[in-house]
């Protein structure tokens, strides 16, 4: 077992978690666009979009196994092996740049570390409490990246990409020793098994089981198609967005690390004090569909948008769209059984895995197919390749939309707003005969007494719509 951390468990423990961990891929931003195209000349964002698919599946098949299992034996053995494998891939960017895409893939079996820490956040808040404490989480992920990917440009100019890998190798390392010796554990005692032999069963493993089971609550089921239509369109415009404001409107280098900190900044405001406002007045599902027609309108905005000042305004929306997952995250804290929420929020990183794999890939696939050309890289000077200023001086007369995916996702969101809108209010679902069981075992082991009949994995109760 690992040994215990320091002080009471905290919502800040797992706010350090995340940012260590992202701030050292954010340092990785810029080198891992050059290496990539110097990986593959050629369909460079073809095979991005192929290694973000292994990736995201892998996450998908294996996030309801490892937020079951940190049901059962505690989540901060589940933080480590997830930071750790996530954080891997990064020494070998200068090594092998082949091992470093492959390995790449490989981690997405356990790149689902916002299962797990939203999974301790539950564990240790209440429940009008996990709305901010979610969007401080988020915030938190949006912080790491003001700076770190303006710092890594940076520092990769002025003393090359092997110092960056060097930095966020030993930032990855730090965030590991952090977990190793500070987290301390948040699943209750009396929730867990005794020892680490407690079975888990297949049907508790299995993604498509878990799947089928949404299919049996229709509360569920409509939180997991509003998480795909939103979250397909977000990956896919992670993917290529900043390349897109490169290449395409032209921006600076130096332009877009300013908007990436200027974004993070505004989505950090809009994570914390806004969600909590919104929470609290509007109430879950109103903040869920408030955060939707934001993302609606930025990605209309994307789309239609020839001009930089517009991908700034547009920019200030996508900052406030930032609050439905939170908001998601929150609703699905609520509907979860306390023993369950490492299923409920695996469920929900799981189909946002599935979306980093297939986004990534269909915006790439739209572009071709609209021609907007996104093989080319910078040249090393950090001007704007003499094609690409041709392309810039012809795409306002060629194209009445110059970003096609970005209008793709406007109605892919669109969809997920009508979907939300027969979410119930107030999704506190009634205890199936026999249920309460599971939770007064003499050993004080969640899982030891079932009725006969019952579900191996309740993730969320039946609800009343």
């Amino acid at each position: 077992m690992v040994a215990q951390g320091f002080g009471a468990p905290s919502v800040y423990h797992a706010v350090i978690v995340i940012f260590l961990e992202f701030f050292a891929w954010g340092l990785l931003t810029a080198p891992t666009l050059v290496v990539l195209h110097e990986t593959f000349p050629k369909h460079t964002f073809l095979m991005n979009g192929l290694i973000q698919g292994v990736k995201g599946l892998l996450s998908f098949l294996s996030a309801p196994l490892i937020g079951a299992l940190s049901d059962v034996w505690g989540r901060k053995s589940f933080l480590l092996l997830t930071v750790f494998f996530t954080c891997a891939p990064i020494p070998l960017m200068k090594i092998s740049p082949w091992w470093y895409f492959a390995v790449i893939s490989v981690s997405g079996v356990f790149a689902v570390t916002f299962s797990v820490v939203f999974a301790y956040v539950a564990d240790i808040t209440q429940e009008h409490e996990r709305s901010m404490a979610y969007g401080l989480v988020s915030a938190t992920f949006a912080a790491s990246l003001v700076t770190s990917p303006a710092i890594g440009a940076y520092l990769g100019r002025v003393y090359g990409d092997g110092l960056v890998v060097v930095l966020a190798s030993a930032i990855a390392m730090l965030d590991i020793c952090f977990i190793l010796v500070a987290v301390p554990e948040s699943l209750p005692e009396k929730m867990r098994p005794a020892s680490w032999g407690a079975p888990i069963s297949w049907e508790q493993a299995d993604p498509f089981a878990s799947l089928r089971k949404v299919g049996q609550d229709s509360t569920v089921l409509l939180i997991c198609i509003t998480v795909f239509l939103s979250y397909l369109p977000e990956a896919g415009q992670y993917s290529s967005f900043f390349l897109y404001l490169r290449q395409i409107m032209g921006f600076s280098p130096e332009s877009v690390a300013a908007f990436i900190a200027v974004l993070g900044l505004l989505s950090i405001v809009a994570q914390t004090v806004v969600l909590s406002l919104l929470m609290r007045s509007i109430g879950n599902k109103n903040t869920i569909l408030l955060g939707l027609g934001f993302q609606i309108l930025q990605l209309a905005w994307y789309g239609f948008g020839s001009e930089p000042w517009m991908m700034w305004a547009a920019g200030a929306l996508a900052a406030m769209s930032s609050i439905t997952f939170p908001a998601i995250s929150a609703l699905v804290s609520r509907t979860a059984e306390p023993d369950q929420q490492g299923v409920g929020q695996g469920m929900v990183t799981g189909i946002r895995g599935l979306c980093n794999g297939l986004g990534p890939a269909l915006y790439g696939f739209i572009f071709y197919i609209f021609h907007v050309e996104l093989d080319a890289p910078p040249d090393g000077n950090g001007d704007t390749p003499v094609h690409t200023q041709a392309h810039l001086q012809l795409l306002p007369q060629s194209s009445i939309i110059p970003g096609p995916p970005f209008l793709f996702g406007a109605c892919s969101v669109l969809l997920a707003l009508l979907v939300a809108l027969f979410i119930p209010e107030q999704p506190h679902l009634g205890l199936r005969p026999g249920s309460w069981k599971k939770h007064s075992s003499p050993h004080g082991h969640p899982h030891s007494l079932r009725p006969p009949g019952e579900a191996k994995e309740p993730l969320l109760q039946d609800s009343n719509v």
